[in-house]
């Protein structure tokens, strides 16, 4: 996911797309100490987007955006 895409969302869009990355970042990891991955590399990606996502949730709690 983009930041671009995530500059676009709503806060509250935001807070949900947080919730439900962190969800799948947690099965999955979980899936791959159970099994390998086929693709390891998917855990990186969620971790990235989930930083996006709680990044730009901070910036707008700090700059009081109401969007």
């Amino acid at each position: 996911m983009k930041a671009s895409v995530i500059k676009e969302m709503t806060t509250q869009e935001i807070r949900e797309k947080l919730e439900d990355e962190k969800a799948s970042y947690s099965k999955a990891k979980m899936a791959h100490t159970i099994s390998p991955l086929e693709n390891p590399n998917t855990l990186k990606a969620t971790r990235k987007d989930i930083a996006r996502l709680a990044t730009e949730l901070r910036n707008r709690e700090l700059n009081g955006d109401k969007q």
